[in-house]
């Protein structure tokens, strides 16, 4: 392209959604020649080097996650601590400031890419750093919940309706949905900042924000957040991980062969996600009734030890053979991938959509938290490229019978709800995998940046 190549820092949230996340454009962009400097939690490094495509472009830069009390010892990402104490791991993220500054100041970076490190503008910008904001949530959710139409003090029904002038769309969320969202935003997140202001504050310091993202599906939602944020919009593309280079364990190869195509429902909660026993027992019993076979990947329900514990009386000895519930990390994507796999029952974390909708697996989706709610409804609803489980308005629980019917519906060649989420998502799966269609985006993505530069 004629452009000189440039230097960026990552600086991602502490979640394992959000370092993935983080890595992926890295590799897209290292790919072009551009040297990046990623930040990450000393024992994390290990989990993320098989997906560093780049090795003599991508440096991994270990930071040690400083002790901060009631944080337990070792503690490094929010998959290692329950959802009430993410706070106090903002908090500790936060403390690493000046180890951030120092690494600024030897190393000189064109651009930092971060995203809930509000405090990195201030620190960039007297360095000649350019700080880009890279969201790593779907663009409806972003304008959804941080339109700056909402109101500061936000209400619980406020937040069931989308901002006055969002897109037309099916989102919506429902009471109980709204109920933790309302005081979530609110809550100390780090030292003396809510949730909300973090963000708010993340965003207006920005020079841009960085959405992955393609203009051909969410387009009005891209350019809503311009409107309603004063700040260019750089779409990254869908940003498709790899295909992995490694082989399926043969333990779950061989379980996967044994079943014909298309036939297994397979369920993955993702690294966070942990259920209420009653709920994690009723999504079981919701794929025994199917009669289909299975492969659950779950954490164990919340008070409980192991998974076998919390397993319904007589389950196991009646899925024998057809149905497995596992408590340990798998190769996802390669399991997605698998012939003998027909439906992924999903709770809808952007990276685990982004993998599925390149496959030929349907979409069950069971949203558990609050980005993931309007990832459903944009899926489910606009895109109607999946089915989503019904739940409760008012105490939002599922039953073993509507996770059977949603798998049902999207396994069964003669429903017209499952004919038209398979014919939505084989589109959309045929786009996404378009010849150039990634190339164009990353290019038009590092002009953009170049831009910036000026």
């Amino acid at each position: 392209m004629g452009d000189k190549t440039f230097h960026i820092f990552m600086y991602p949230w502490f979640a394992m959604g959000h370092l993935n996340s983080f890595l992926y454009i890295s590799n897209k962009l290292a790919e072009r020649g551009h040297r990046i400097s990623f930040f990450l939690p000393t024992k994390t490094q290990p989990k993320l080097e098989p997906l560093n495509l780049h090795k003599d472009l991508i440096s991994f830069i270990p930071i040690t996650v400083p002790h901060v009390d009631g944080l337990p010892p070792g503690a490094e990402t929010t998959a290692d601590v329950p959802f009430p104490l993410h706070s106090l791991l903002m908090t500790a993220m936060d403390l690493t400031e000046p180890t951030i500054e120092a690494s600024m100041i030897s190393l000189k970076p064109d651009f930092v890419f971060y995203d809930f490190t509000h405090w990195l503008p201030a620190l960039a910008r007297p360095l000649g750093i350019k700080p880009i904001h890279y969201c790593t949530v779907n663009p409806a959710v972003f304008g959804y919940l941080l339109s700056p139409e909402r109101k500061h003090n936000v209400t619980q029904a406020d937040l069931q309706a989308p901002p006055p002038s969002f897109p037309p769309s099916m989102i919506r969320l429902g009471a109980h949905e709204t109920r933790d969202l309302t005081s979530n935003m609110v809550k100390e997140y780090g030292r003396g900042t809510s949730f909300r202001e973090r963000l708010t504050i993340t965003v207006r310091d920005c020079d841009a924000i960085c959405i992955k993202a393609c203009r051909e599906m969410e387009g009005p939602y891209c350019d809503y957040i311009e409107r309603q944020f004063g700040k260019p919009v750089i779409l990254a593309g869908p940003v498709v991980p790899e295909p992995p280079t490694s082989a399926l364990d043969e333990k779950w190869a061989k379980w996967l062969d044994s079943f014909k195509d298309k036939t297994v429902i397979f369920c993955a909660f993702g690294s966070e996600c942990v259920l209420k026993k009653d709920q994690f027992q009723e999504l079981v019993l919701g794929f025994e009734l199917t009669g289909m076979p299975f492969f659950a990947v779950l954490k164990p329900p919340m008070g409980v030890e192991t998974i076998e514990s919390a397993l319904p009386e007589g389950f196991e000895e009646r899925v024998k053979g057809r149905g497995v519930v596992h408590g340990g990390w798998v190769q996802q994507q390669l399991i997605l991938r698998h012939p003998s796999v027909g439906c992924f029952v999903t709770h809808c974390g952007a990276s685990s959509l982004a993998e599925a909708m390149v496959t030929e697996c349907q979409l069950v989706l069971l949203p558990h938290g609050v980005d993931q709610f309007i990832n459903a409804r944009l899926m489910g609803g606009d895109l109607k490229v999946g089915v989503e489980v019904e739940k409760g308005e008012e105490d939002g629980l599922f039953t073993r019978e509507g996770v059977c019917k949603a798998v049902r519906t999207v396994m069964d060649d003669n429903s017209i709800v499952g004919k038209e989420v398979r014919a939505n998502h084989a589109k959309w799966r045929e786009f996404l995998l378009s010849k150039g269609l990634e190339n164009s985006y990353i290019d038009s993505f590092v002009q953009k940046l170049h831009s910036l530069l000026i």
